[in-house]
């Protein structure tokens, strides 16, 4: 398993806020959200991303971007409009001033905006991970990711955008897939660029040995992994697989696997019913007592802080969305 495909079946989307937004210019949302992670693509019209302190970043129809959050930003229709609705965590529209927006705005199942036929149509879908599997990979990310239409295409905005307005059974959980699947294809694009972008382990996956060498510790990290048996297992020698790794990946064989396994725990505190033992076993170390000590070695806190954390992050928004309700 890889870290791209740890992202779907580890922390998958789950109740994502989908949205489609219509608006005239001149037009302007500031996002304060605190979402982990944003995915933006311009059905119609043209905007643009602004980043606090940081050049904008255009956005035309066929484009994908992805905002790394959960620091704020700007979504205009020109970088110099001034905002006029302010998003809060629970995804509550309010104006700059505090009043309400959502019910003014509301234009219908997943819409928001001035009308639906509105010369800009934006499609959103924020996720709210906190998975450190997820972590690993999008503490690699810019805080803005853009795919440009000629540089990339892809079936899917057209298939989310014919899927965000229906209402039926199971909707959410389409929509959640669909998203995932977006997010994954752009990202596997991304990566793929020759510019040097994509980080150590992702490039070392394309190596014949140090490739195949993380694909075992990826797999099966609870084995009682050696160099000698990780070199025995690629076909190499102990000496050759050391340095191999250590010089495309940055950090050797066994540094690495302890960060993969504490991210894996990470993620799998994160399941409510999972006892610290269980997820242990799971990531390969010999009780509780084992993974918590080199939890808190390496992070700077046990496992009970980290998933306390973990467990009062998502509540956060909701508790602030019902009291603004």
């Amino acid at each position: 398993m890889d870290a791209l495909t740890a992202l779907l079946t580890g922390p998958r989307a789950s109740g994502a806020f989908l949205l489609r937004s219509v608006f005239d210019p001149p037009w302007s949302l500031r996002i304060e959200d605190r979402a982990p992670l944003t995915v933006l693509t311009a059905v119609r019209g043209t905007g643009w991303v602004v980043p606090d302190g940081a050049e904008p970043v255009p956005l035309r129809p066929g484009d994908l971007v992805i905002v790394r959050g959960p620091e704020p930003y700007t979504v205009a229709d020109r970088p110099q409009t001034p905002p006029q609705v302010v998003i809060h965590p629970g995804q509550v529209s309010t104006t700059v001033g505090g009043e309400r927006m959502c019910e003014v705005l509301d234009q219908g199942v997943r819409t928001w905006g001035t009308g639906r036929d509105a010369a800009t149509v934006l499609l959103s879908g924020t996720y709210q991970l906190h998975g450190e599997v997820s972590g690993r990979l999008l503490r690699a990310l810019p805080p803005v990711l853009r795919l440009d239409a000629g540089e990339w295409s892809s079936p899917l905005p057209a298939l989310l955008e014919a899927e965000i307005g229906r209402d039926e059974p199971g909707q959410e959980a389409v929509l959640d897939r669909l998203l995932d699947l977006l997010l994954i294809s752009a990202l596997r694009r991304w990566f793929a660029r020759d510019d040097g972008r994509a980080p150590a382990w992702y490039r070392a996956h394309s190596d014949p040995l140090v490739g195949r060498a993380l694909g075992l510790l990826h797999a099966d990290p609870a084995r009682a992994w050696t160099v000698r048996d990780l070199a025995a297992e690629c076909g190499s020698s102990r000496a050759a697989l050391a340095k191999r790794f250590t010089d495309l990946v940055g950090e050797p064989p066994m540094a690495y696997l302890t960060g993969w396994r504490l991210a894996r725990a990470a993620d799998l505190l994160a399941e409510p019913d999972a006892t610290l033992s269980a997820v242990a076993r799971r990531v390969g170390y010999g009780s509780g007592f084992a993974l918590s000590a080199a939890f808190k070695r390496v992070r700077g806190l046990s496992p009970q802080q980290f998933r306390n954390q973990s467990t009062e992050a998502g509540p956060a928004a909701e508790a602030e969305a019902a009291a603004d309700g």
